[in-house]
């Protein structure tokens, strides 16, 4: 999932070229519900019967995938796919808001509390206010930058929202991820007047970004997360996003020649220890006490 979420940020950008951000997701939703019907057909998986689950699916749909999708190919217009793929990687901080604050799922904890501190101290960091004094290129850039926070902010409440309502009630992973991303699908169908206004420009470079989006970043990706979140839960599955930022970092640089000031890479540290802190990874060890030595002579001793 890191590996394919992290390239995710270099294929919109490279859409971005010929496509405009509806129409990447509407591709990307629509090409991955596809996918995923295609995999609910293969095995046979029931669908629920619930009209209330279907009702926390769409909401899913919604917050989980149009929303974010949209924010994050809006925002790569303005940001590079570096810099958005180390925002994605505030998720984790947004889980464990969401899990702990307005779903109550988790516990809140002071090392929670810490290491969500933190993070927002690296978000400060990578936005770099002190870098955007004026001018319609830095309004656009810290709107770009803001619509990322916006798009982690979704899926912190994807994450605690499936953990909260859906994984409890045993629907099969596969049928989760495909009502999630389907019904995702079908709001930007409903937007299709809209989508089909802007002009676009086709090249092998832009239809493979696109289908590799949708196939395998929206529809494999999707019945992945659902898997792992099942079994590992809302907090820990958010943990992939430690590697979104490697790799759509060094694809950014490496394929789009990016460049990463100072602050940036800081920026990911402070936010990667925050959610060290918050996931209660860096506890201090207790020093083990000294055995106490047992009076000479109590029966049982051996020499």
């Amino acid at each position: 999932m890191g590996l394919v979420w992290g390239a995710s940020f270099l294929f919109m950008k490279v859409a971005l070229d010929g496509t405009s951000p509806l129409q990447i997701v509407w591709t990307r939703l629509v090409l991955g519900a596809l996918a995923l019907a295609v995999v609910v057909a293969a095995t046979r998986s029931p669908l629920p019967r619930a009209g209330a689950l279907w009702g926390h699916l769409a909401v899913l749909g919604v917050v989980g995938c149009a929303v974010p999708f949209t924010l994050f190919a809006w925002a790569e217009q303005h940001v590079s796919s570096g810099i958005a793929s180390i925002y994605n990687a505030t998720t984790p901080l947004m889980t464990a808001l969401m899990v702990t604050l307005a779903f109550r799922v988790e516990r809140l904890t002071r090392d929670r509390l810490a290491g969500v501190a933190v993070g927002l101290a690296g978000v400060v960091v990578l936005s770099a206010p002190w870098q955007l004094a004026g001018g319609a290129g830095a309004l656009d850039e810290a709107a770009g930058q803001l619509a990322c926070l916006g798009a982690a902010l979704c899926y912190g409440i994807t994450f605690a929202y499936l953990r909260r309502f859906v994984t409890p009630r045993g629907v099969p992973a596969v049928t989760t991820a495909f009502l999630q991303v389907g019904f995702g699908a079908v709001a930007l169908l409903l937007l299709t007047p809209w989508v089909v206004t802007s002009p676009v420009r086709l090249t092998p470079e832009i239809v493979g970004s696109l289908l590799v989006l949708g196939v395998l970043g929206t529809g494999v990706a999707y019945l992945w997360n659902v898997r792992v979140l099942v079994r590992w839960g809302p907090t820990a599955a958010s943990t992939v996003t430690y590697i979104t930022p490697v790799v759509g970092v060094a694809l950014g640089v490496l394929v789009l020649d990016e460049r990463l000031g100072w602050h940036e890479p800081a920026g990911a540290l402070l936010v990667l220890l925050g959610i060290l802190l918050a996931q209660g990874r860096l506890r201090r060890r207790r020093p083990v006490p000294a055995p106490v030595p047992a009076p000479a002579g109590v029966a049982g001793d051996l020499p």
